[in-house]
């Protein structure tokens, strides 16, 4: 049982800049029964926290309200009715906001066990990006040899994505910015300039009969040629949607707008497959199933961790009170991985 009496918490209250996020201080929450209190000790800087901030993420909640998609903590307190040999157990959780804290209630059912030894910071690095990148790559159902693109390959989800890829046999070509090629390299990845004008050409050059899987997080006129560049029965999965941020449109007339091009794209007669992966895809109809499968793929990316076949890609470490400038880090995306908060 945790012997602290208060937490601190980051409170997004509107449409700011970093530096508007506040400091909040409150009384410990005590966790009702089915819910666990965990001392949080590394949470994640994400793109939907970027675009929480400008009130562009899909049913986000209502301002004010606290930022943090995941977590890795420490079980300090179960609810009435838990199971007592949690407490002090290490967790990883995904929890849509709410992990900006030094505390967070989270639903059991939705805790990870994080393997002994890993680096809590470390463990971050692939809650929600790891389960993204191993559910994208298993749903395409590629085989060892094949070629993939992976846009934004420096980014959170696309550092995990190439490591994973290259696990499995695949062959990775990657866009970023030229900085970080280097370190795409060290990664087996082959990478390309993602402001090159010849990019398209490049990948032509690197894989003439084009490429068997696209990730593209990105959504804008690029998808295009994202699908153009598949090979035969190739697969072109969308999973963010960035190119809406700054451009004026509703998110949600974006959204709408590729889920028709894609669809499309699917009743013509060229064997090409276009989807978008969606994190939360039955979590309010299956609540129980989807949970078991989150567990289950958040459980193996984990291993994988902890055997070293994915190696941590840590952007920047910060204190939560630190939270305003290490959003401004992240935003700026000058270092490949992912941001952590350590409260």
């Amino acid at each position: 049982m945790t012997t602290d009496t208060t937490i601190t918490e980051v409170v997004l209250p509107g449409v700011v800049e970093p530096d508007g996020l506040l400091l909040h201080r409150r009384a410990m929450p005590v966790p009702a029964r089915g819910q666990a209190l965990v001392q949080v000790e590394a949470t994640g800087i994400s793109f939907a926290e970027q675009q929480m901030r400008h009130a562009l993420y899909p049913g986000q909640p209502k301002f004010p309200f606290v930022p943090g998609y995941d977590l890795v903590g420490t079980v300090r307190a179960v609810g009435p009715g838990g199971d007592d040999t949690l407490v002090g157990t290490r967790v990883a959780a995904v929890t849509k906001t709410g992990a900006w804290a030094t505390h967070a209630l989270v639903d059991i059912d939705a805790l990870t066990p994080v393997p002994v030894g890993l680096d809590p910071a470390a463990a971050e690095t692939v809650v929600v990006n790891g389960v993204t990148a191993w559910q994208m790559l298993r749903d395409a159902d590629l085989k060892a040899g094949q070629t993939i693109l992976v846009h934004g390959a420096n980014g959170g989800v696309g550092s995990v994505l190439v490591q994973l890829g290259r696990h499995l046999g695949l062959r990775v070509i990657g866009t970023a910015a030229a900085r970080h090629h280097a370190g795409l390299r060290e990664l087996g990845v082959e990478p390309l300039d993602y402001r090159d004008p010849d990019m398209a050409a490049r990948v032509r050059e690197l894989s003439p009969g084009g490429v068997d899987a696209v990730f593209d997080p990105v959504a804008g006129p690029g998808v295009r040629t994202s699908y153009a560049l598949l090979a035969p029965g190739g697969k072109l999965v969308v999973y963010g949607n960035a190119a809406a941020v700054g451009t004026g449109q509703s998110v949600v007339w974006v959204f709408v707008k590729l889920l028709a091009r894609l669809y499309t794209w699917n009743t013509l007669p060229n064997g090409h497959r276009a989807g978008f992966y969606n994190f939360w895809a039955g979590q309010l109809t299956r609540r129980a199933a989807f949970r078991r499968r989150l567990r289950t793929d958040l459980g193996i990316v984990l291993d994988l961790l902890r055997q070293g076949v994915i190696v941590p890609q840590i952007a920047a470490r910060y204190p939560l009170s630190e939270v305003s400038a290490a959003l401004v880090f992240a935003e700026n995306r000058s270092r490949a991985g992912k941001v952590v908060l350590e409260p």
